[in-house]
């Protein structure tokens, strides 16, 4: 029973990552940053994939942690960028970059952490 609620938990943020994935994706598109092509939108493109992605993954395989440590890294990245890319200067993109990229690594740490925790009990 307990194994079925850890996986049930580990869905929720898959689809909580999977849906801040999109969201990254058309964020450019409805105003958030200035152009759509500048280093903020091509870093929400990219990485709003790759959580996509790796929450899809997540969702397929779910006694695996990988996908999890991935999306935590993204996160981690989302919240760098802005000073790594330098659009600091664009408020909008730099605080949904921030804010994004710190609730897709909480969740996927939490995800991880719970996995993890399910192949200990087995």
């Amino acid at each position: 029973m307990a194994e079925q609620t850890g996986t049930q938990q580990a869905r929720w943020q898959d689809w909580l990552n999977l849906l801040l994935g999109i969201w990254l994706v058309i964020s450019p598109w409805v105003g958030v940053t200035m152009s759509r092509s500048n280093p903020a939108a091509v870093n929400s493109y990219i990485f709003g994939v790759l959580v996509i992605i790796f929450a899809l993954t997540a969702m397929s395989q779910r006694n695996q942690a990988w996908e999890e440590w991935l999306n935590l890294i993204f996160g981690l990245w989302l919240i760098l960028a802005p000073f790594a890319l330098h659009f600091t200067d664009q408020a909008g993109a730099m605080w949904n970059q921030i804010v994004v990229g710190i609730i897709i690594g909480i969740s996927a740490l939490w995800a991880a952490v719970q996995v993890q925790g399910m192949h200990r009990h087995a």
